[in-house]
């Protein structure tokens, strides 16, 4: 049987950059959106029973008791795992807002300064496809109360008994129980009951990936996310069970999830390519995860310096360092969303339990964006105050000269007054 991941070398290595959407879906996508946005609620349900989210009659938005019941109805040993996961998550989260300080800095004549203040209204978007995702309510949700977030909004089409008692949980004030394009224009326009939000946060499909590229220049987004990528950068002195695993865990997602191996020596490539078929074997999700890894690739190095050189080219959204000194190899890695550190710190605790959040930038966007945190949800306010206008003479002097330079007359006039 062939090895179920395709050896690509360092100098074929691809770019991860893609196009975060087609042309045909986001010109689809854009009739849905201006369709919610022209028509209010009834085109918002109108799309929403014609794509299967509600029934007829069926209410749009579920309010903090249906929340609370569902939260109520799950077993304890679920509910008690994600307040676990969400009170981690709200840890970090809050020590990285504690973390971003106010700034007052002198000027001539008075002080500017900059001040971090959270949007008012967030929305929050959660897969509702295959699998249920009550983690990306926690990590998006938890993040936006953590930064200051005051109404915070969770979308999810066909919400899980899960998905609902993770937004409460989460302390959401609603829960769309819509999907796709139709929900992002709803939480980006509103719609009914349901409110325009400053930022709207979350993973999805390619409707929803289009619908906030189409809604980006009015509201906020995170990013555009694509498919879930996990690079596993290892020596032969690694585990390949322990590497399979956390392939296959990516490979899991979806068909178009797309798993790499950075290698450091053929005899543990050939051992992991074993493990995944053995793995395979017995795993409830093969048939997504066999398809995926045929999107995958191993990449084999010959030198550190030449696999960080890898990594760094693809700047993946997971980097897991499955290596004898991994730390030594984190301190030159450059470009990634998440960066796992030694075989212990497995990605899938990212992804639930460890606290920094699992909305990650995708396609090779690690190089110039970084994932969701509470700095997605706050603006930094600047301001200026002139005490002593005197003092203040030079800034009015120099604002005149640029003015002029720039040929606005009445810039350079309103300065004046203030130069004396």
């Amino acid at each position: 049987m062939s090895p179920p991941l395709r050896t690509v070398s360092l100098d074929a290595l691809p770019t991860l950059r893609r196009r975060a959407v087609e042309a045909d879906t986001l010109t689809a996508a854009a009739r849905i959106v201006e369709a919610v946005r022209a028509g209010g609620e009834p085109a918002l349900r109108q799309h929403a029973e014609a794509l299967g989210d509600i029934q007829p009659g069926e209410p749009l938005v579920l309010g903090p008791e249906a929340l609370r019941a569902a939260l109520d109805a799950l077993p304890r040993d679920a509910r008690a795992a994600l307040e676990r996961c969400a009170e981690r998550i709200h840890r970090f989260a809050t020590a990285h807002r504690v973390a971003l300080r106010d700034l007052v800095s002198p000027i001539p004549g008075g002080h500017a300064g900059v001040q971090y203040a959270a949007v008012e209204r967030a929305g929050c978007y959660a897969p509702g496809g295959r699998f249920p995702l009550p983690s990306s309510v926690l990590m998006t949700a938890v993040t936006a109360r953590a930064a200051g977030v005051r109404e915070v909004w969770v979308a999810s089409p066909r919400p899980s008994l899960e998905t609902r008692a993770a937004a409460a949980i989460a302390g959401a004030d609603a829960l769309l129980a819509v999907g796709g394009a139709q929900a992002i224009a709803a939480l980006a326009y509103g719609a009914g009951p349901v409110p325009a939000c400053d930022a709207l946060v979350g993973p999805g499909n390619r409707w929803v990936t289009a619908a906030k590229q189409l809604v980006a220049g009015e509201v906020r987004i995170d990013m555009l996310a694509g498919p879930s990528e996990l690079v596993v950068l290892a020596d032969g002195g690694a585990d390949p069970a322990l590497v399979a695993a956390d392939l296959l865990a990516q490979a899991e997602h979806d068909d178009d999830a797309l798993p790499i191996l950075v290698s450091l020596s053929p005899s543990f490539t050939e051992a992991v390519q074993a493990e995944l078929l053995a793995q395979l074997s017995t795993l409830p999700t093969a048939n997504i995860a066999a398809r995926a890894l045929q999107n995958g690739f191993v990449v084999p190095c010959d030198t550190l310096d030449d696999a960080i050189a890898a990594c760094d080219r693809l700047a993946p959204e997971h980097l897991s360092l499955h290596l004898h000194d991994a730390q030594a190899a984190a301190d030159r890695l450059q470009h990634y969303g998440g960066l796992f550190i030694g075989a212990g710190a497995a990605e899938v605790l990212g992804d639930y339990s460890a606290g920094p959040n699992h909305v990650l930038p995708t396609g090779g966007t690690a190089r110039s964006v970084g994932g969701l945190s509470v700095l997605t949800f706050l603006r930094a306010r600047t301001w200026i105050a002139v005490d002593d206008p005197v003092e203040a003479k030079i800034l009015a002097q120099d604002a005149s000269i640029v003015a002029r330079l720039e040929g606005l007359e009445a810039h350079a006039r309103a300065a004046d007054r203030r130069a004396g």
